[in-house]
């Protein structure tokens, strides 16, 4: 048996041990960041590298459904990313089609999309509608797949449903205002009726959230891991649970 990998498997059991689930997140959120990175060094293609991040992603999955964190936000796509060339694009669109599909097929696992469809190729827009029609009934870990995703364009969507729904009612611009509120608003965020992440993890060494969440995280807790999200072991997962757990969570004081 190899020490190093002997090593890791008691010290993930010693971290398991620490956690108790009154002290795990409810809702985590991730940033996959990494997978370029990844396939340069690893002298791979970058295809290659978004592949292995989705395999990730799956495996990521299973850990969660193992500790009862039933809530998931993956930012797999942002609008940013949306930047990128035709043929990297079409070859990760292509690859998240891929996993989609892998996760209809654990039929443990409900899907929602959020963000812009509009942005995405209509087979991937349609393959997530109808992942969300399908797995509507699954009862186990619920994800929310971030694809063709900007934190300041969800907030552009609410403000522009609020004030076509206020319209409708036959309320003037004065009276919109004036009834506005932040729980209001939150009624026309893409994760309405979720609660907010209580922990975002973001993996590759960087310590920003480009625009995941921008609403929904300002109580969340942070987590930045150095590992580059294809090499994101159980046992990073774990210590990041394990920093949650030792945080005193202060709500706006």
């Amino acid at each position: 048996m190899e020490l190093p990998g002997f090593v890791y498997r008691l010290y993930e059991r010693q971290l398991r041990g620490l956690l108790t689930p009154e002290k795990l997140p409810a809702h985590i959120g991730v940033l996959v960041d990494g997978n370029r990175r990844w396939a340069k060094l690893s002298g791979q293609t970058t295809a290659s590298g978004h592949q292995a991040g989705a395999d990730k992603i799956l495996e990521f999955l299973g850990w969660c459904q193992e500790l009862d964190i039933n809530l998931v936000t993956l930012y797999m796509l942002s609008t940013d990313n949306m930047n990128r060339s035709s043929q990297e694009l079409d070859d990760l669109m292509g690859i998240i089609a891929n996993t989609l599909d892998r996760l209809g097929e654990t039929k443990t696992v409900r899907v929602k999309p959020v963000g812009n469809l509009d942005l995405l190729p209509d087979y991937l827009a349609n393959k997530l509608r109808e992942l969300e029609a399908s797995t509507a009934w699954v009862t186990g870990i619920h994800v929310n797949v971030a694809v063709g995703y900007g934190g300041r364009q969800e907030i552009v969507d609410a403000v522009k449903a609020l004030l076509l729904q206020g319209h409708a009612n036959g309320q003037n611009a004065a009276q919109i205002a004036e009834g506005l509120d932040p729980d209001q608003l939150a009624t026309h965020l893409y994760t309405k009726g979720q609660p907010d992440p209580d922990l975002v993890i973001r993996t590759s060494g960087e310590q920003r959230l480009s625009g995941f969440l921008t609403w929904q995280s300002a109580y969340s807790e942070f987590y930045f891991c150095e590992a580059l999200w294809p090499d994101f072991r159980r046992v990073d997962f774990l210590r990041a649970l394990r920093d949650f757990a030792d945080r005193q969570r202060r709500f706006g004081s």
